[in-house]
């Protein structure tokens, strides 16, 4: 694979990961981009102690453009995009439309609450684009894209993670309009976050007092225990198992876990990495089967902190999505949205059987 780095008009990094060694010929954004102007912003809340972003900027960013419009498409005559070449394999840039944008996290003030707790925002996003084929899915690629992202998701971890203001480094897709997404064509995204998020810190809170009660590891202990049970378990291979977990939140939730205890993705082995790309997709397929029809999802990379507490973390992939039925949706109505108590309309056990049957 060949990295290959370069700016876009108004100043944003694009990098290329292209499958092979040639050299890619340099083509220029020829785009009349004003500089990245935004006014993303950090609030702490005291009551919950977790900090929200307020990117008002992001009110103005593409929503759903139709094929011929779609920014993330390869640059063609007459029509140029986000990435300037006219072919690509899988691209990295920064977001035209960040949540989080580069800053030092400076103190702004308060605004009302009992202690000071507005900044300036830190850390980064970029887009990550899996291929060119704008109707295409991530189910649709093969294992040597797949690596080929993870490869993507690798580099961009170990870069992001080197800036001083970052603690934590996450990868996810988001698919499906019922979901929430803006563009249509492949792709995910990298935050990298100037804090820890509340639910990283929750587990690896749990898993420190599971430390201190049992001596074990909560995160490799929870591994074994669904592998020793099985029944729902949905596939496995050498180096990796999915599972739906025992108190799956989301009507068809999906864990994946390296066999063995790795705080990131930069610590996975070269057979690790191979054999993910081949159970991921065997995954996907079971998860469109389902329903027979593409299914919304959030495939969230849960990675170690940056600097601290990463003997405690366990590198997961968690999918899940908002499909309850064939035609349904889960709402997160009052007990989810106002006190935070999933209720799933779903036996984690029923989704796995499901799931396992789904290519029979």
């Amino acid at each position: 694979m060949r990295r290959t780095s370069s700016r876009l008009a108004d100043g944003r990094e694009i990098i290329y990961f292209d499958e092979g060694d040639a050299p890619r010929p340099h083509v220029p954004d020829t785009r009349d981009l004003p500089p990245v102007s935004t006014g993303s912003e950090m609030r702490f809340d005291p009551l919950l102690r977790e900090w929200v972003v307020v990117a008002s900027h992001r009110q103005d960013r593409t929503h759903l453009p139709s094929g011929d419009d779609c920014p993330l498409c390869p640059s063609a005559d007459g029509r140029s995009t986000e990435i300037p070449a006219p072919d690509y394999d899988v691209v990295a840039f920064e977001n035209r439309f960040p949540s989080l944008t580069a800053g030092d996290g400076a103190e702004l003030g308060p605004v009302g609450e009992l202690e000071p707790s507005r900044r300036a925002s830190g850390g980064r996003c970029e887009v990550l684009v899996f291929g060119p084929d704008h109707d295409a899915s991530f189910v649709d690629l093969s294992p040597e894209r797949v690596r080929t992202i993870m490869a993507a998701w690798v580099d961009r971890t170990v870069v992001l993670s080197a800036l001083p203001e970052v603690e934590q480094v996450f990868c996810f897709e988001n698919r499906g309009p019922e979901i929430g997404v803006t563009l249509h064509h492949p792709h995910g995204q990298i935050y990298a976050f100037p804090f820890l998020t509340p639910r990283t810190l929750r587990t690896l809170d749990s898993a420190e007092r599971y430390r201190e009660r049992t001596g074990g590891d909560l995160f490799a202990d929870v591994l074994r225990a669904e592998r020793e049970v099985g029944v729902r378990v949905v596939a496995e291979s050498e180096h990796w198992t999915a599972f739906v977990p025992a108190a799956a939140r989301w009507p068809v939730e999906v864990h994946v876990y390296p066999n063995r205890r790795v705080p990131d993705l930069p610590e996975l082995t070269e057979a690790e990495r191979d054999d993910f790309a081949v159970l991921y997709l065997d995954v996907l397929r079971r998860l469109d089967a389902l329903f027979d029809a593409p299914l919304p999802y959030v495939a969230a990379w849960h990675q170690a902190p940056v600097r601290e507490r990463r003997d405690l973390a366990h590198l997961r992939l968690e999918l899940f999505s908002v499909r309850r039925a064939p035609g349904k949706l889960k709402y997160l109505a009052g007990a989810e949205s106002g006190m935070g108590v999933f209720v799933n309309d779903v036996a984690p056990e029923t989704t796995a059987r499901r799931l396992r049957e789904a290519l029979a």
